[in-house]
């Protein structure tokens, strides 16, 4: 968290939005968010349900998806965007905290699972895509896809193997 007042700390602020670049990344990469959350919804309407699009504050976009297996369990998948590192990660979440809480102690020993601190919004974040090449949007779309089948079904392991 920055030290400095916040007054002294508008001059930097102003000068981000002062050419417009910024506002058009983010638009952008938002947009290929909200792109992907259409191709999930199509493509895997037969195994997920899709929420739209959310939006942290500038850290993250992402949209949920789960299916029977996770309602089950009150726990959902959230494909994430991370503007700060500019990649890709799938969270496990609960749907309160307390859900949260339950399966970090129950998963601590799976790679994902930071063991000595839970992140603050999820019980784990695993890597979906650490370099995506924004401009090849096909590409972009097969590689998450593509990691997305291979990761859920490991997490989905993973989770029958703790229960």
């Amino acid at each position: 968290m920055p030290s400095k007042n916040l007054n002294s700390r508008i001059p930097a602020y102003k000068a981000i939005f002062s050419n417009g670049e910024f506002q058009q990344t983010y638009q952008d990469l938002v947009g290929i968010v909200q792109n992907l959350r259409t191709e999930f919804s199509k493509k895997y309407k037969s195994e997920y349900t899709t929420a739209n699009v959310l939006h942290g504050y500038v850290d993250f976009t992402y949209f949920y998806v789960q299916n029977d297996y996770l309602k089950s369990k009150k726990l959902k998948l959230a494909i994430v965007f991370n503007h700060k590192n500019a990649n890709f990660e799938l969270w496990l979440l609960g749907q309160t905290k307390d859900v949260q809480v339950l399966y970090w102690r129950k998963l601590r020993e799976v790679k994902w699972v930071n063991k000595e601190a839970m992140p603050e919004y999820s019980i784990f974040e695993a890597p979906l895509l650490s370099a995506p090449d924004f401009d090849n949007s096909t590409k972009l779309s097969e590689s998450i896809h593509s990691q997305f089948k291979t990761l859920s079904k490991e997490i989905f392991n993973v989770l029958a193997a703790y229960e």
